[in-house]
C-alpha cells in the first residue's frame, strides 16, 4: 500500500486489473485508476516494456500499489496463468476491464491453433473473466459491487458472426475478423450479465471512440491507408479512456448491468447483441474452447 498518499490509506483500498496497459487507451486508464487511489493489476506481454510503464504510472501518481502480470493474451495458458496468480494475491476484485486487443492484416494462428484476432480480443476476455469470478464475488459480497468491463467498438454494428468459420479459415478480412470479434465482446458480456444476477457484479460493454494510438500498429496495405486518413478525426488516448474510467468507476453506474456505453450513456449496438439465442450460442462454442484451460475452475 502506497505511503506517499494519506488518503490511500484511511479507507479500504479498492484493485482494478486492465489487460493491454502498456500503451493506448488501457495505459491511460491505468494511469486515472492509481491517480484516484486503486491498487492497479497491469498486463503486459513485455515484461521491460511493462516496468517501465509501471515507473511512468508510480511517478506521475505517487501510487505504488502497482503490479505488472506478463504473458501473452493470445495464448490460453498464459491467460489462465495470470489469472490463478492474480487469484492467489487477490482474494477480492472490484474492476476487471478486458481492454487489450488489435487489428491484424494478415491471417494468424495462435500457440493454441485458434485464429489470432478471435482469440486475443474475444476469447481471453471469456477466459480470464471466468477464470477470475470467484475474486470479482469475493469485493461484492465485501463491498457490494464489482464491475467487468469489456472494450468494443463501434465496429460491432458492422459484425457478423461466421457460425461455422469462427477462425476465418477461408476468405480472411482483417476487419472483417475485428468487426466479429468486437460484436463478440458485446454478446459475452451481455451474457455474462444474465448469470450475474443478483452476485453485486455487473457486466457492460463499451466503444471507446476512434482513437489515435497504438491500435492497427500492425496493419499494411489499404487497413495502414484507412487509418492514416482517419488519424486527424480521432480522439486522443486521454479522451479515448474517459468512457472506461466512467463505466469503471461512476456512481451513477453503479448496479447498471448489460448495457453497452458510448459517450458515458447507454447505446445501442449491433441488434445481434440483444439475441440471447445468439448470446448462449457465443457462450456454449467458447466454454466448449477454452474447456481445457477452464477445467479446475470455479465456472459460473
Amino acid at each position: 500500500m502506497s505511503t506517499s498518499r494519506d488518503f490511500f490509506t484511511h479507507r479500504p483500498q479498492k484493485t482494478a486489473l486492465v489487460t493491454g496497459a502498456t500503451n493506448g487507451i488501457g495505459k491511460v486508464t491505468a494511469l486515472e485508476l492509481a491517480r484516484r487511489g486503486y491498487r492497479v493489476l497491469l498486463t503486459s506481454r513485455d515484461a521491460a516494456k511493462g516496468q517501465q510503464v509501471l515507473a511512468e504510472i508510480q511517478t506521475e501518481t505517487g501510487n505504488d500499489a502497482l503490479e505488472l502480470y506478463v504473458g501473452d493474451l493470445s495464448s490460453m495458458t498464459d491467460v489462465r496463468r495470470i489469472a490463478l496468480e492474480v487469484r492467489a494475491r487477490h482474494p477480492t476484485l472490484d474492476v476487471l476491464i478486458n481492454n487489450a486487443g488489435g487489428l491484424f492484416d494478415e491471417r494468424q494462428e495462435t500457440v493454441d491453433g485458434f485464429e489470432y484476432t478471435f482469440a486475443f480480443n474475444h476469447l481471453s476476455y471469456f477466459l480470464l473473466t471466468n477464470l477470475l469470478l470467484p475474486s470479482l464475488k469475493s469485493a461484492a459480497e465485501e463491498r457490494g459491487a464489482a464491475r467487468i468491463l469489456s472494450v468494443s467498438s463501434s465496429a460491432n454494428n458492422s459484425g457478423k458472426i461466421r457460425w461455422d468459420d469462427l477462425h476465418y479459415q477461408s476468405s480472411y478480412s482483417a476487419w472483417s475478423a475485428y468487426n466479429q470479434s468486437k460484436l463478440m465482446n458485446v454478446l459475452f458480456s451481455n451474457a455474462l450479465s444474465r448469470r450475474l444476477t443478483g452476485t453485486d457484479v455487473t457486466s457492460n460493454s463499451l466503444h471507446p471512440g476512434l482513437i489515435s494510438s497504438g491500435f492497427g500498429s500492425t496493419a499494411t496495405g489499404l487497413s495502414k491507408v484507412l487509418l492514416t486518413v482517419l488519424k486527424p478525426f480521432m480522439l486522443t488516448t486521454q479522451q479515448g479512456a474517459q468512457n472506461s474510467l466512467y463505466v469503471a468507476t461512476s456512481p451513477q453506474v453503479q448496479g447498471v448491468s448489460g448495457q453497452y456505453f458510448v459517450k458515458q450513456k447507454p447505446g445501442k449496438p449491433n441488434t445481434l447483441a440483444t439475441d440471447q439465442d445468439a448470446q448462449e450460442r457465443l457462450w456454449k462454442l467458447s466454454e466448449e474452447l477454452a474447456a481445457p484451460w477452464l477445467s479446475r475452475s470455479v465456472k459460473v
